[in-house]
């Protein structure tokens, strides 16, 4: 087989993985790039299971960032791409003719991550548009693919007086093979370390000024409009060095959709801001040292029957079960607590830790979705812990700014 056969033939089987990856478990049924890096393992039988998330790190100007990112991560791209197309039910042409409906958005709310995205196509070796696409997701046909239970501790509730925070994220499991870790060292901007997937250039992470956001989609609220996709808007609240200046982002930008953001900085500040169609609206811990925020509105504005009724079932049991967790060891948190709390399965099936529900490929993620990863964050080690999938075997694997 000719070296650019092989080539072709190894990604369609990377891409064949994630959409066709099996709702139950993290096994993933070909072998990717990631095995070479001694991220997969084989289980039972023949089939590999991915273990850890690999990482990708890169440095420079944005267009440069794009570029180291966009090589790396090449494979991972072109299946997110083939993803979207075959769950959307578009071409390519149309992906990209959607995508371009959103540039000038980008130009005036993040004209410096357009080029880090035009870089991104160019080290993927994909079209401008393409990388754009992948940086738009749901905005690009209106819906949402995910859950995710986050939480943030103040320095007063954890043994070592220092912050933490982190989620499960829950989302479809075809997502599991798409998705890596991102180290991005930008010229006169924080150093920034996340857990993202397919080209992706803002998502769940931490700064190194000690800013870091973990997100949650909710129910109901305000309705969707033409804004701006979430992706760009978590990183540019990366680039921010206090909690303030990363909800502003939030208050400034027009979002397309509504969504959740716990948000903790260097100084200790912590908070939640239910971010909407129709503009913020803060959740503070109201002295408990803590937020934990699950898929549903709790502010006292949309904290309503008829939003609740559009919420997640299972948003409700896992909020009150993480705030019980946390409540009970206040004060004495440490990572090995909340390694055992995001693998939770108290009152399955609405565990913190979530497992599918149906092997239905129509489900919506609410009954098909799982916890894809669980991400702790010690913002002042500028590390993050993260464990594939829900299989309470899987180690915490630590990924650090400084070093892998």
């Amino acid at each position: 087989m000719a070296a650019e056969d092989a080539q072709q033939f190894s990604r369609r089987r990377f891409v064949a993985s994630a959409v066709s990856a099996s709702v139950l478990t993290h096994d993933v049924g070909a072998v990717s790039r990631t095995e070479a890096d001694q991220n997969v393992t084989r289980g039972n039988g023949t089939r590999p299971q991915i273990v850890r998330y690999p990482i990708y790190r890169a440095s420079g100007t944005h267009r440069q960032l794009g570029q180291q990112h966009g090589e790396q991560a090449k494979q991972h791209i072109h299946a997110h791409l083939e993803y979207m197309c075959s769950t959307m039910r578009v071409s390519r042409a149309q992906l990209r003719e959607r995508a371009g409906r959103f540039q000038s958005l980008f130009q005036t709310h993040c004209p410096h991550l357009l080029e880090e995205i035009q870089g991104l196509g160019q080290g993927a070796g994909i079209a401008f548009a393409d990388a754009l696409a992948v940086n738009i997701r749901g905005a690009l046909n209106a819906t949402r693919d995910g859950g995710c239970t986050a939480f943030v501790v103040s320095e007063r509730g954890t043994a070592d007086r220092q912050i933490l925070s982190g989620q499960n994220s829950d989302m479809f499991p075809a997502m599991i093979p798409l998705a890596y870790v991102l180290h991005l060292k930008p010229k006169d901007k924080p150093e920034v370390l996340m857990w993202t997937f397919g080209g992706m250039i803002g998502y769940h992470g931490i700064n190194s000024v000690g800013v870091g956001h973990f997100a949650n989609d909710v129910g109901g609220g305000p309705q969707p409009r033409f804004g701006m996709p979430h992706y760009p808007v978590k990183r540019l609240m990366l680039e921010s060095a206090t909690v303030g200046a990363a909800e502003r982002h939030l208050r400034n930008v027009p979002l397309w959709a509504n969504g959740n953001y716990v948000v903790h900085d260097g100084s200790g500040a912590i908070l939640d801001v239910e971010a909407t169609t129709a503009g913020p609206q803060r959740v503070t811990d109201d002295g408990r040292g803590f937020i934990a925020h699950s898929n549903h509105f709790v502010c006292a504005k949309y904290a309503t029957d008829a939003n609740h009724r559009a919420s997640a079932a299972d948003s409700f049991p896992r909020l009150r079960r993480i705030n019980e967790l946390i409540a009970a060891k206040f004060g004495r948190l440490g990572v090995a607590n909340f390694q055992t709390f995001l693998r939770d399965r108290a009152g399955d099936p609405n565990g913190i830790c979530r497992f599918a529900q149906t092997t239905d490929p129509t489900a919506d993620w609410t009954k098909a979705g799982i916890t894809v990863a669980s991400i702790i964050a010690e913002p002042a080690l500028r590390q993050l812990h993260i464990a594939v999938g829900n299989r309470a075997d899987t180690p915490f694997v630590v990924y650090r700014m400084h070093g892998s």
